[in-house]
């Protein structure tokens, strides 16, 4: 019997495998979502070869991605944030395009490099998809320094899916693309008011009776908002990942308190438990380590990349000078520069769909997004551990 035959059996053995190695004691303490891309390379076909390439694992990846950017939406509470936490996300992301496009401007002298703009985009995102767990399983969401880094993580995602889906898109005008992003903005604030606020005792009766009866239909709903926003977005000549995000902050926005925990709870386990692993699994099942060793350019360009990004997304950290303690701000600088490794994935494949990246080039940015993910928050959490700096109470509202 040969396990690439049986993908979901690999990738739910996996799912399984890395919770468990993270509760093992041992002074280092790696995320989950870590674990789970470095396994994906393990088992993939560059290591042991029990997963393989296939039309089935890309479109799970695909679903586990969305999924993941919905779940991230689903957090996103600007009442949470608001105030000076978003205003220096949007100052901290507005210094990291700046910075972004001045160090762009130096490596577009390098062969290959022919995107300034979506490469600078690749390097100034930050993975909220990421982060999540992490600040969720170390009880620091609901913390100011936990705040500060949501609202830096939720600017570093969100506007970067806003600019790819309208800058990169090549369907329409630049003017017919920004007309037709308003209507699907209008359209996902239009659903939020009505979740919010159309609530007729019938549906709501209907809702709770089947919330834990077979048919889930609370969850089957979200899920099939999650599918029509990811339509709605792709068939305007956006990214599906816009659609998946809204989607996920329109749900959101409608089961705040309470009465929504259960269904909060039930989408965490679908989509956390389920399709999440697919996307980090079949990262790592990508990874091409061979194509990245072959050369000593090849080598040094992921690490170089990936410098870069922690200079682009962790130099803003100091304008959290007021809101910080000293020994926070190596681990925010860190958590901040984790890479959003689908929106990096997205960018590197327009580049080399548009011929305007090269494939070495695009392979290099998914690598330093990958090493990203591996180092930065293993990073981040050693520095935090040492002096405890994360759970300090900071001067941040």
């Amino acid at each position: 019997m040969a396990l690439t035959d049986h993908p979901v059996f690999v990738v739910m053995a996996v799912a399984a495998l890395a919770p468990l190695l993270a509760e093992l004691p041992k002074r280092l303490r790696v995320p989950v979502v870590v674990l789970e891309v470095l396994l994906g390379i393990a088992v993939g076909p560059h290591g042991l070869g029990w997963l393989a390439s296939g039309r089935f694992m890309d479109q799970m990846s695909q679903i586990g991605m969305a999924t993941l950017l919905f779940m991230a939406g689903m957090e996103i509470d600007f009442s949470r944030i608001r105030g000076r936490p978003l205003l220096l996300g949007l100052r901290g992301w507005a210094l990291s395009l700046l910075i972004g496009l001045a160090v762009v401007a130096l490596l577009h002298r390098l062969p290959g490099v022919h995107a300034p703009l979506m490469v600078t985009l690749a390097l100034a995102t930050t993975g909220l998809g990421v982060l999540l767990p992490v600040l969720r399983d170390g009880g620091q969401l609901d913390t100011a320094y936990g705040r500060l880094l949501l609202a830096a993580g939720t600017v570093g995602e969100l506007g970067p899916i806003v600019l790819v889906s309208l800058l990169l898109s090549q369907r329409y005008g630049t003017a017919q693309e920004f007309g037709l992003l308003l209507v699907f903005l209008a359209l996902m604030a239009g659903a939020t008011a009505v979740g919010m606020g159309v609530r007729p005792p019938r549906v709501l009766a209907l809702l709770s009776r089947t919330m834990h009866a077979s048919t889930q239909l609370p969850v089957r709903l979200a899920l099939v908002i999650v599918a029509a926003a990811g339509v709605i977005s792709q068939t305007m000549g956006f990214e599906r990942i816009l659609g998946a995000f809204a989607a996920g902050m329109v749900v959101g926005l409608s089961v705040r308190g309470p009465d929504g925990e259960p269904l909060r709870l039930k989408l965490d386990a679908v989509c956390f438990g389920l399709l999440v692993p697919f996307f980090f699994v079949g990262t790592g099942m990508r990874f091409d380590l061979p194509a990245l060793l072959h050369d000593a350019s090849s080598m040094l360009l992921p690490p170089l990349l990936m410098a870069v990004m922690l200079l682009v997304r962790g130099a803003p950290v100091g304008l959290y000078r007021r809101d910080l303690q000293p020994a926070q701000r190596l681990p925010f600088a860190l958590s901040s520069s984790v890479s959003s490794l689908g929106l990096v994935v997205v960018i590197a494949e327009i580049g080399l769909r548009t011929q305007s990246m090269s494939e070495e080039v695009s392979r290099a940015l998914v690598a330093a997004a990958l090493l990203s993910t591996l180092v930065f928050p293993t990073a981040a959490g050693m520095a935090a551990a040492r002096p405890n700096a994360a759970s300090r109470p900071s001067a941040a509202p």
